[in-house]
């Protein structure tokens, strides 16, 4: 029998050993340990962990491993295994516990169970919703049930185990480091599975539930309006009016009009009472792209309204309450514009409360191939095309391209690529048809080496950025030394500083 003392001890041993797991970077390595734990923590006769890939057909697990068993013993209950009762722990999401899964009422009647008398069995789901795995142990010495106790440890466990499993499933370069994110985020039409793509996710995750004004920031064309979108989708406010304007698309005189509404006669061209579009956006979310072309008078109301939650249309008398999310949107820098003059510093630091970097093509190369995928297929459904399909060389070159125009400028490529290859009447595009020119967007025509010593570059820059300018971990990474790794950091004129931002 067990006294309080062995309880806290045991407890304490748990911990200290899960702690150990973490340091592990091997996934079957730390699969393997930690089933062996779990086991010994409970007494089971055996056990069984698998990981599942919702990627692969049939969500087929993606690693699995048993401990306790012969390898002859392995393929059988690999073979054989109760399925049901996995299979139940991770519809339900729920852990499945019982003295004798023979006779349990939701298992009686399953051919595995009664074919090897299952008795005790502990089964856990491993991670959130939909769990990424699952933990099946089975039979305890003695004949034993497994306790409330083990319930509690196993559960424990598998709560660890979780983030651990899951940051070594995405060094695997077929398992998408979007996955987990997209499982809780409405993502429609985001494309792509770059770890630059991850990180942004990350931050909407972190930003979108949160009722607070958020700066997107980004090169033109990488996806901030998406991007706001996405925010608006995913927050609070999901059941507004979203709303977006570009401060650049209007004359000065008629943007403030535009955003804030007039009452009949404020100006020249207000016959008659003029909604603006924070009226329109009451409830929801209001989306200001290119919000640095905003004039000194929009400006000075922008940062009342943030404020005070209230602004005065032109020509009113009284203020009138507003109850709306900012989402701004720039592709200039915004401090350097403070440094000019040309925009407020104190509405800088009210619209800076959850900034957000929406990173270029050039930072998601991983996404150049799935995008134009797309974009072809866009393309053929939105005039009418057979389905084309774009060779290997064509996403090959896309992806070696420069895209300074980022994902709208590879859009227009491929549509007008899909248009060229449609009216020769062939399937398949090729890389003529996207570079009728003979060249890549933005690149004039360079010597082999300089070519390679350009792809290095941006190699080991990108690489530094994902790393957040750890350099060990980028030159693990690309399988380079670290004196190495900091050579080329200075041949190519790279300061670590910048890309740990």
């Amino acid at each position: 029998m067990t006294t309080p003392s062995d309880d806290a001890r045991a407890e304490r041993d748990l911990y200290r050993r899960l702690l150990e797991l973490g340091l592990e970077r091997d996934l079957a390595a730390l699969l393997r340990e930690a089933l062996a734990l779990v086991v010994e923590l409970t007494a089971a006769r055996f056990g069984y962990l698998e990981l599942r890939d919702d990627e692969e057909p049939g969500g087929a697990p993606a690693w699995s491993i048993a401990h306790g068993l012969t390898p002859v013993e392995v393929e059988e209950v690999r073979a054989r295994l109760s399925r049901g009762v996995i299979a139940y722990a991770l519809a339900s999401g729920a852990t499945i516990i019982t003295p004798s899964a023979r006779l349990d009422p939701r298992f009686r009647d399953r051919a595995s169970v009664q074919a090897r008398q299952i008795e005790q069995v502990l089964c856990a789901p491993i991670g959130g919703e939909p769990p990424i795995g699952v933990l099946y142990l089975e039979g305890r010495a003695g004949g034993d049930a497994f306790t409330e106790d083990d319930r509690v440890r196993v559960e424990l466990f598998a709560c660890h185990l979780a983030p651990m499993a899951d940051r070594l499933l995405g060094r695997c370069t077929r398992v998408d480091p979007t996955r987990r994110l997209r499982r809780t985020l409405h993502l429609e039409g985001l494309i792509g599975r770059s770890a630059a793509l991850a990180g942004l996710l990350g931050d909407v995750a972190l930003v979108a539930p949160l009722d607070v004004h958020v700066l997107l920031t980004g090169e033109t064309g990488s996806g901030k309006s998406q991007i706001a979108r996405i925010i608006h989708k995913n927050g609070p406010r999901c059941g507004g009016p979203f709303v977006e304007v570009n401060c650049a698309a209007l004359p000065e005189a008629l943007l403030e009009s535009e955003l804030f509404g007039a009452e009949p006669g404020a100006h020249s061209t207000a016959s008659r009472r003029v909604t603006g579009k924070v009226a329109a956006a009451e409830g929801g979310t209001l989306v200001l792209d290119e919000i640095d072309q905003l004039s000194a008078a929009c400006q000075a109301k922008m940062l009342h309204l943030l404020h005070a939650r209230r602004y005065h249309p032109l020509g009113a008398t009284e203020a009138v309450d507003a109850n709306v999310r900012i989402i701004a949107a720039t592709n200039a820098d915004l401090h350097q514009a403070v440094a000019r003059h040309s925009f407020r510093e104190d509405l800088l630091y009210r619209l800076e409360v959850l900034p957000i970097r929406v990173p270029s093509l050039a930072e998601r190369v991983d996404d150049v191939a799935p995008l134009a995928t797309h974009f072809c297929a866009r393309t053929c459904a939105r005039h009418g095309f057979p389905p084309l399909e774009l060779g290997r060389g064509t996403l090959r070159a896309a992806a070696a391209a420069t895209w300074p125009g980022n994902a709208r400028q590879l859009a227009n490529a491929i549509e007008a690529a899909v248009i060229r290859a449609a009216g020769e009447g062939v399937r398949v595009v090729a890389e003529r048809h996207l570079f009728a020119d003979g060249g890549a967007p933005g690149a004039p025509a360079v010597s082999f080496q300089e070519a390679t010593r350009r792809f290095q570059a941006e190699l080991v820059r990108r690489t530094l950025a994902q790393t957040s300018g750890n350099v060990g971990r980028a030159a693990d990474r690309l399988s380079l030394g670290r004196a190495e790794m900091q050579q080329l950091i200075h041949t190519f004129g790279l300061t670590v500083q910048e890309l740990s931002h």
